[in-house]
C-alpha cells in the first residue's frame, strides 16, 4: 500500500489524464457478445471485478481529487454491464459470477454511494453482509 499522496502521484502515470476527461479504455466495460459462451462470458467477470477495483481506487484518492468521480462513475458502468448476467439462469456464468458481484457490491460506499475520494473507513474486509 502506498501512502495516499504517493498513490495519487502513481495514478497520474498509470492513468494519465483521467481527471481531465482524456480517453481511457480501461474505464470502458468490455462488450460481451454472448455471455453464455464459456470463454466470452469471462468478460462479465472482468466487468464485475473491474467495478470493485475502480470503486476502491476512487475511495483511495484524497478528498476533492477530480479523478475520484471519474473512477466511481466507471465502476458504476462496469457494475451495470455485469450485474444483469449474474442471475441469467445460465449455469455457464451463474455458478461463479455471484462471487464477483458480491465483491463489486461490497466495500467503500457500496455501489451507489458517494463518488469516492477521501474515504478512510472500512474497506469491506471481514464484514458480514446480511
Amino acid at each position: 500500500m502506498l501512502p495516499q499522496a504517493d498513490f495519487a502521484a502513481w495514478l497520474d502515470g498509470f492513468l494519465p489524464g483521467i481527471g481531465r476527461g482524456a480517453p481511457t479504455p480501461l474505464l470502458t466495460p468490455p462488450v460481451v457478445s454472448d455471455p453464455a459462451d464459456p470463454q466470452i462470458g469471462h468478460l462479465v467477470g472482468l466487468s464485475l471485478s473491474s467495478a470493485a477495483a475502480l470503486r476502491r481506487l476512487a475511495a483511495a484518492l484524497p478528498e476533492g481529487d477530480p479523478r475520484a468521480p471519474v473512477l466511481a462513475a466507471a465502476a458504476r458502468e462496469h457494475l451495470a454491464a455485469g450485474l444483469p448476467h449474474v442471475v441469467s439462469g445460465d449455469f455457464t456464468g451463474d455458478h461463479w459470477l455471484a462471487t464477483f458481484a458480491a465483491l463489486a457490491l461490497d466495500g467503500p460506499h457500496g455501489p451507489h454511494g458517494p463518488a469516492g475520494g477521501g474515504h478512510h473507513g472500512t474497506r469491506g474486509v471481514g464484514r458480514v453482509v446480511n
